[in-house]
C-alpha cells in the first residue's frame, strides 16, 4: 500500500504537522508528498531529506498557489489512482480540501484521527476530545486527516528519496484568490511551538496581551495563543486562538493565563505535556486538567513572574 500526503509549507520550508502527517502514513506503508505551487524547488529539496518519504511529486503551477480547495482537490483526485490513502495535517489547509477531496472520490472521510491501527482501522476523538471513536473503513480508497499532535513528526534529515516532477489537472477555476491578512511574528508557530502562553477572556482586553503576556512570551521564546473568548472579543487576531475550532497544540509546557477552561478550549491544549493555570477563580475548570495551578490575580502575578524570569 501507498500513501499520498499533501505536504503544506512556506518559504521556511515544510511545516512541522505535515511532517507529523508522514509520521502517521508511514505506519501504512510506502509513502509519497506532493507539492503544488509556484518557486516549489528548495521546499522539494528539504522534502526529499524527510525520513519517511520515499518519492516527492511535485507541481509547479500558479493554479495551486494560496492552496484553494478547487484546484488542490482537483490535482489530488486525479493523481489518487494510484494511492490506497490519501491524507495531510488536520490544519486549515487539509480541513479545506480533504472532504472535497473524499466527495469528488465518492468515499467518506475520516478527519482527525489520532491513531492508525491498521490499514482500514483508526482512532479519532469525538465530543471535543472526551471521547475516542475507533472507525473502521471499507472504502477501497481512504482519504484522511491527521491530528499532528498525536504524532511525533519525523525530522527534517535522514530521508533521501526521488523527486518526480507530476501533471495533473486543476479543474475548471471556480474560485479565485483575492487577499490575506496575516500577522506576522518573530516567535514560534503555535502548532510547533515547544511553549505557549495563552490569554483568556480574563486578560480583559488587547493591550494587556502586550503588556503583560508578551514579556513573559519573549523571555521563555514561546508562542502566544488565545482562547476563542478572547478572539470573539477582538483582543488577538484569529489565528492565535486554541482550541477545538482554532489549533490544536501539544507543547512540552503550555501556560493559561486568565482562562476559564471551556470544553472548547480543553480539546485544543489538554494533550500538552506540562499544563501551568493561573486563574482568580479556584473553582475554574482550567485547573481539572492542569498540573500546576495559581490562583490569584494575573495583574500582580504576571508582572511578578516577569521579574522573576
Amino acid at each position: 500500500m501507498t500513501a499520498l500526503v499533501l505536504l503544506d509549507f512556506d518559504a521556511a520550508g515544510i511545516k512541522q504537522p505535515s511532517r507529523s502527517a508522514i509520521a502517521a502514513a508511514t505506519k501504512l506503508g510506502d509513502v509519497h508528498g506532493l507539492l503544488a505551487g509556484t518557486g516549489i524547488a528548495a521546499a522539494a529539496a528539504q522534502a526529499a531529506k524527510i525520513p519517511g518519504l520515499t518519492k516527492v511529486l511535485t507541481v509547479d503551477d500558479a493554479a495551486y498557489d494560496h492552496a484553494l480547495a478547487e484546484p488542490l482537490a482537483a490535482l489530488l483526485v486525479s493523481l489518487a489512482g494510484g494511492y490506497s490513502h490519501v491524507m495531510s495535517a488536520a490544519t486549515a489547509i487539509g480541513k479545506n480540501v480533504m472532504p472535497r477531496v473524499a466527495a469528488l472520490l465518492d468515499v467518506q472521510p475520516i478527519s482527525d484521527i489520532s491513531e492508525v491501527i491498521d490499514a482500514d482501522t483508526f482512532v479519532r476523538p469525538i465530543y471535543a476530545g472526551n471521547a475516542l471513536a475507533t472507525v473502521k473503513s471499507a472504502d477501497a480508497k481512504k482519504v484522511l486527516t491527521v491530528r499532528a499532535s498525536s504524532f511525533d513528526p519525523v525530522p527534517l534529515e535522514g530521508g533521501n528519496a526521488t523527486i518526480e516532477t507530476a501533471a495533473g489537472s486543476a479543474g475548471e477555476p471556480t474560485s479565485k484568490f483575492v487577499s490575506a491578512e496575516l500577522s506576522k511574528s518573530a516567535r514560534p508557530e503555535l502548532t510547533a511551538a515547544k511553549i505557549i502562553v495563552s490569554g483568556g477572556r480574563g486578560m480583559q482586553n488587547g493591550e494587556n496581551f502586550g503588556k503583560l503576556l508578551d514579556p513573559v512570551a519573549d523571555k521563555l521564546g514561546a508562542a502566544v495563543g488565545a482562547s476563542r473568548a478572547a478572539v470573539d472579543a477582538g483582543f488577538v487576531p484569529n489565528d492565535y486562538q486554541v482550541g477545538q475550532t482554532g489549533k490544536i497544540v501539544a507543547p512540552e509546557l503550555y501556560l493559561a493565563v486568565g482562562i476559564s477552561g471551556a470544553i472548547q478550549h480543553l480539546a485544543g491544549m489538554k494533550d500538552s505535556k506540562v499544563i501551568v493555570a493561573i486563574n482568580k477563580d479556584e473553582d475554574a475548570p482550567i485547573f481539572q486538567v492542569a498540573d500546576y495551578g495559581l490562583v490569584g490575580d494575573l495583574f500582580t502575578i504576571l508582572p511578578e513572574l516577569d521579574k522573576a524570569l
